[in-house]
């Protein structure tokens, strides 16, 4: 029997760089135009879905944009054992409509981190967050997740990695060859690009 008035919701999976993480890709945009990552369960609290999602065992992270979730596993558990389990709790959850985030409460947690260029911004961080949004965020979020402008001080770039990148072992030499390499290119002012956390 076909539920009526909900969507059929499908779910597919995609490995990322990160062994770690798994981007969990659904027909149903489910925070368009924003990312929000939740590195632990204490800091799930604007999400009803990722708290429920942190109530699995296996589950460490979690980070959400657009279409996808990208979940962060135990070291000890392996994918094959708990992807059917999770495409399953996230496929019903979706079909029922249930709220994926609270807005209400995003607005008291969320960071200042933020690629969007804003009046006061100096040309060069102008210049950095162009870079980012145009040639690092659309490859980056294939792999399930998000770089986010933290800070520009005496040519040193700070960024926050979120989602897959976030404690992924081939995230440093992303970070160094890949990003770095590139600023110093096209900003002459980049001496440095490094990771901070939140």
């Amino acid at each position: 029997m076909i539920k009526t008035g909900n969507p059929i919701i499908s779910i597919y999976t995609e490995m990322t760089p990160n062994p770690e993480t798994m981007k969990f890709v659904a027909n149903k945009l489910l925070y368009p135009g924003k990312s929000i990552d939740f590195p632990d369960e204490a800091s799930a609290k604007p999400s009803p879905l990722a708290i429920e999602l942190f109530s699995f065992p296996f589950i460490k992270g979690v980070f959400i944009m657009a279409n996808f979730i990208t979940l962060t596993k135990t070291s000890e558990t392996d994918w094959n054992d708990i992807i059917p389990t999770v495409k399953a709790f996230l496929k019903e959850y979706l079909e029922d409509s249930r709220p994926v985030i609270n807005e209400d409460e995003v607005v008291v947690t969320k960071s200042a981190a933020s690629n969007e260029v804003s009046a006061d911004d100096t040309d060069v961080v102008k210049r950095i967050k162009e870079l980012l949004e145009n040639y690092v965020k659309p490859a980056v979020e294939m792999d399930g997740g998000a770089i986010q402008f933290k800070d520009y001080e005496n040519g040193t770039v700070k960024l926050m990695l979120q989602g897959s990148c976030s404690g992924c072992p081939s995230s440093m030499i992303t970070l160094k060859a890949g990003i770095e390499g590139m600023m110093k290119r096209m900003i002459p002012e980049v001496k440095e690009v490094v990771a901070e956390a939140e």
